[in-house]
């Protein structure tokens, strides 16, 4: 398995960085599609070879695709609040189409597609398993929904052996999407919208890539799909609590009523989204404080032997160091 060629697609983000060096780790050859050389010192430093190209240039997948056995779909148009719908379809759906195109006429031996548990979106019973119902939210939900309707057309039929996993929340050393949240918990400007106890379920990053490779692996993960997140889901109240411990500070204490901030975040978003001008305000971001979010993940367990280690409090302390060591904190 030592010889064996991946590809990995979202290669300069946050988890398939993290992915590439686990694979090169295990004496994988990795090959990254790429959209930005600029982007791929640490991929360059691991030996990743780089192929630039996007979701939309035929020629340029293809060539990507030449000789692989496994590829790993983790690019994606992701949380921006100047995306419009369109985007967010074309890149999710319609990119995610072209990938398994020429992955099928390459005859790849696997195809592993990054969802997200936001397919489901907020939980009404709880916990959700993956046979839970499709219930997006905002565009970006509804995007990811539609490229995972594509890829589970292709395992349908037959066209691929496909492993699709839903990650849940992800956070860890490299991550700058919880990065505001440490800040503002440290500067004392934090506050929790509504009264905190619902529900999130977050996983470390190496828990998560440990996942993934299962998936990759396994030979029971083919024409399945598996939610991957942390053992247990705590409340906002809890979580914040631990980041505040970890950066030796007073947890917040202010509560604001969600609603109308709520409100206000649809008024700001349809002001600066013509603008071009990224919203300090919008809808899916209060979503963080208002949707549950709790998920069995027995099935990751039982049939990819998949159990997170790295317990909350452990996390966050390393994702501290981290961003204190970038300088970010």
């Amino acid at each position: 398995m030592s010889s064996t060629r991946i590809l990995v697609t979202g290669a300069t983000g946050f988890l398939g960085g993290h992915l590439c060096d686990r694979l090169v780790r295990e004496g994988k050859t990795v090959r990254a599609l790429v959209r930005n050389p600029e982007k791929c010192a640490a991929l360059r430093r691991w030996g990743v070879e780089i192929v630039v190209g996007d979701l939309f240039d035929r020629e340029t997948i293809e060539r990507g695709m030449e000789g692989i056995a496994v590829v790993y779909h983790l690019a994606g148009a992701y949380r921006d609040g100047r995306l419009h719908r369109q985007d967010l379809m074309k890149t999710n759906a319609d990119g995610t189409r072209n990938v398994l195109n020429a992955a099928v006429k390459a005859g790849v031996q696997r195809f592993i597609h990054c969802s997200t548990i936001g397919v489901h979106g907020d939980i009404a019973n709880p916990p959700g398993t993956e046979e839970t119902p499709y219930r997006p939210g905002d565009s970006y939900q509804e995007s990811k929904v539609a490229g995972e309707r594509i890829v589970r057309d292709y395992m349908a039929k037959g066209s691929l052996p496909i492993v699709i996993f839903r990650p849940g929340g992800v956070y860890g050393p490299g991550d700058l999407r919880f990065l505001k949240l440490f800040k503002g918990i440290k500067r004392r400007t934090f506050v929790m919208l509504g009264s905190g106890e619902v529900l999130y379920q977050l996983i470390y990053i190496s828990d998560l890539i440990d996942g993934i490779f299962l998936c990759g692996t396994r030979d029971e993960a083919p024409g399945n799909i598996y939610i991957l997140t942390g053992n247990q889901p705590v409340t906002l109240n809890v979580f914040v609590r631990n980041i505040a411990e970890a950066l030796d500070v007073r947890p917040p204490r202010l509560h604001f009523p969600v609603t109308p901030v709520y409100l206000a975040s649809f008024a700001c978003d349809w002001l600066c989204k013509p603008l071009g001008i990224h919203p300090p305000l919008f809808p899916r971001r209060m979503d963080f404080f208002r949707k549950t979010r709790s998920f069995d993940i027995s099935k990751a367990k039982n049939e990819l032997a998949f159990h997170p280690k790295t317990d909350l409090k452990t996390g966050i302390r390393l994702t501290v160091e981290s961003y204190r060591k970038g300088g970010w904190l």
